[in-house]
């Protein structure tokens, strides 16, 4: 899955395929950078790559919750409002105990799960809609687990597009000579596989 979403034959397929896209998308950019880097906000904001993976794991996880749980809401959470309120944004904070592997890994051990999820659920089936945060749609029931599937996408891709330009920022690595360092594509006139400023010839 290099560049592009393998052949799919059905609707099933199509959105397990392009979420295992996305996802794959954090690993290729966080590939070759190190602890420190991954720490790294140097843009005006304050997004790191591992902030980033870290927060995308977490939304993930609690659309998943929501899909595998309709057509009942998922159980509530264990904190209050007020302290869900306090916590907002720590997923997006690299703490000390927080590795790259560890992020990556636990990023892709819920992509093992939201794929088994999209496996067997009902596309059709009713998602209940959060009424805690302003954003969510005061003049709807539910969702499907279809539109939810495709929110997903959409969260996941928005959040690669900044980890795009964090990346970039860093040491101006571009996705595709990411790809092509992670792949092993040959290099071309127009494309150089990205390589570590150590590895980088004199």
């Amino acid at each position: 899955m290099a560049a592009h979403v393998p052949p799919v034959a059905d609707e099933r397929e199509s959105l397990i395929a392009y979420l295992d896209q996305q996802r794959d998308a954090f690993v290729t950019v966080a590939h070759g950078l190190t602890e420190e880097q991954i720490r790294l906000a140097p843009t005006a904001g304050t997004l790191s790559i591992g902030g980033l993976i870290k927060h995308v794991t977490t939304c993930e996880r609690g659309w998943t919750e929501r899909m595998a749980a309709a057509p009942e809401a998922p159980p509530p959470p264990d904190q209050s409002v007020e302290q869900q309120a306090t916590a907002s944004g720590d997923d997006f904070r690299v703490t000390a105990d927080d590795t790259l592997e560890s992020l990556v890994a636990a990023l892709a051990a819920q992509g093992d799960v939201t794929r088994e999820v999209l496996r067997h659920a009902d596309l059709g089936a009713a998602v209940p809609v959060p009424r805690d945060a302003p954003w969510f749609p005061k003049d709807v029931d539910a969702w499907s687990v279809r539109w939810v599937a495709m929110h997903l996408v959409e969260e996941l891709a928005r959040h690669a597009g900044h980890a795009d330009i964090v990346r970039e920022s860093i040491d101006g690595a571009t996705m595709y000579e990411l790809v092509a360092a992670r792949a092993g594509w040959p290099e071309t006139p127009w494309l150089k596989p990205w390589r570590s400023a150590a590895d980088a010839p004199a």
